[in-house]
């Protein structure tokens, strides 16, 4: 599907993609939100780790 688009000199080209490239990602939208919540969670987990790693606490570990 050819395009115009300009390059990074300000100069206009035609670009071509190949492959699907869908205009609505709706059918997409479980495994997209899927996708952000792991890494959303992660990232909370990597900063609660990061901020509380010297902290030391009495509570048993079952």
């Amino acid at each position: 599907m050819p395009g115009r688009t300009i390059n990074r000199f300000g100069e206009e080209v035609e670009m071509i993609t190949k492959g699907r490239h869908d205009p609505c990602v709706g059918i997409r939208a479980v495994p997209i939100a899927e996708a952000m919540l792991a890494i959303v969670l992660m990232d909370h987990l990597l900063r609660q780790r990061a901020q509380n790693a010297d902290v030391k606490t009495d509570i048993p570990r079952w």
